[in-house]
């Protein structure tokens, strides 16, 4: 891990003793020395650059003013949010006006905590300015290498000690305080049942279809949270994770849903009312549509042949 000194997208050109460090981990990589290489490109990012793999061979960039993580086990080794009751986490993974938005009106309207993981996007550098911006209610994370929706998701649990965890995509916008609503539903007592996870969008599988589908519902219990905005009981959510698989987050936020209810969690959407709308989904509407839709249709095959036919993971209809 290393402190960047140059700012984020500068044109500088390296100077010919990086690129001889860079050329001696090409050849460390073509002899599959991976140590050497690691030990290459970490002295490259303490000369303040950042070296990219490509095709073609690297490209080297001046690095970012922040802290970068090669990886979730550096990613791990920063320091704990603590004393917070409540910390809403959002993976980055580019769009960097949304995101100014979503994090803008969470700061204007509720009291919440933002911590925010720089998913390896372009967005870093804006990552960056809210945090300056915010010091102490936005909290910056940055990584060199994307997380796949699941791992990211728990990289942020395990980012903080609070009780409750909000998973929020920065497509939803709060117009008031969306936060204390979903907080306070946590842990509540439905019929002898405890309740792990509230959302501001719920949904039921349909069984009359052979849970092909699922159809909006709430408030009330539902089987599913969708995961544009919802908060779970931290410790209940680490222990129940998200499938370590679940590359994309769509289907993935229902299949979450499921593993927390067969572990015995309540999942409720509390009220229909909420102050959130949903701006352009860049995530699902932007994303490379054969990833997309190849990682969708995982998740929801997986989904398929864990719980099909389980009645008893669904919520009690009326």
């Amino acid at each position: 891990m290393s402190t960047p000194t140059s700012p984020e997208g500068s044109k500088a050109e390296a100077p010919a003793e990086i690129h001889e460090l860079a050329q001696q981990r090409t050849t460390a990589r073509t002899e599959k020395d991976w140590g050497r290489s690691d030990e290459l490109r970490d002295a490259i990012a303490e000369s303040g650059w950042i070296i990219r793999d490509t095709p073609d061979g690297y490209t080297l960039a001046p690095a970012p003013p922040y802290v970068v993580c090669k990886d979730s086990v550096e990613l791990s080794k920063l320091p704990i949010v603590t004393g917070m009751d409540a910390v809403v986490g959002i993976v980055v993974d580019g769009w960097g006006d949304d995101l100014v938005t979503c994090v803008e009106a969470l700061v204007a309207h509720t009291s919440a905590t933002v911590l925010l993981l720089d998913n390896a996007s372009d967005a870093g550098l804006v990552v960056h300015e809210l945090s300056k911006k915010h010091p102490g209610r936005v909290i910056e994370r940055h990584i060199e290498r994307a997380l796949g929706w699941s791992a990211a998701t728990v990289a942020l649990m395990s980012a903080h000690d609070s009780r409750i965890h909000l998973a929020m995509d920065p497509s939803s916008v709060v117009t008031g305080d969306a936060i204390t609503p979903l907080v306070t539903a946590v842990g509540q007592d439905i019929a002898g049942s405890t309740v792990v996870g509230a959302g501001w969008q719920g949904a039921d599988v349909d069984v009359d279809d052979a849970w092909r589908q699922v159809s909006a519902a709430g408030p009330g219990e539902v089987d599913i949270l969708l995961g544009y905005l919802m908060a779970v009981d931290r410790e209940f959510g680490l222990a129940h994770p998200p499938h370590p698989k679940a590359a994309f987050y769509r289907n993935a936020d229902l299949e979450w849903s499921l593993i927390m209810r067969v572990a015995g969690g309540t999942l409720v959407v509390p009220t229909k009312d909420l102050p959130v709308h949903q701006d352009r989904h860049h995530g699902y509407h932007d994303s490379d549509p054969d990833v997309r839709d190849r990682e969708s249709r995982k998740t929801y095959e997986r989904i398929l042949r864990e719980f099909r036919g389980n009645a008893a993971v669904l919520h009690t209809r009326s």
